[in-house]
């Protein structure tokens, strides 16, 4: 069919060992969305967030909600 979306399936992430973050530079504002290990607070950079979009798209994939990501400077 044309026009219509295929829904995406989503990735699982290890819930227990990592949680979502987005972490923004102060100087410049640039967001990048990934996931921080618990026990070694490694950052995994996954995906450049623009646009609110950038976010709720990275949220989808992965099967986040809003209230699960933290933010972090």
């Amino acid at each position: 069919m044309f026009g219509r979306k295929k829904k995406k399936e989503v990735i699982p992430f290890d819930r227990i060992a990592v949680k979502p973050v987005l972490k923004s530079s102060i100087c410049t504002g640039e967001q990048v969305a990934g996931f921080k290990d618990l026990k070694t607070g490694k950052f995994q950079e996954v995906c450049l967030i623009k646009s609110r979009a950038d976010l709720q798209e990275f949220m989808e994939q992965y099967g986040i909600r809003e209230e699960e990501v933290s933010k972090e400077w």
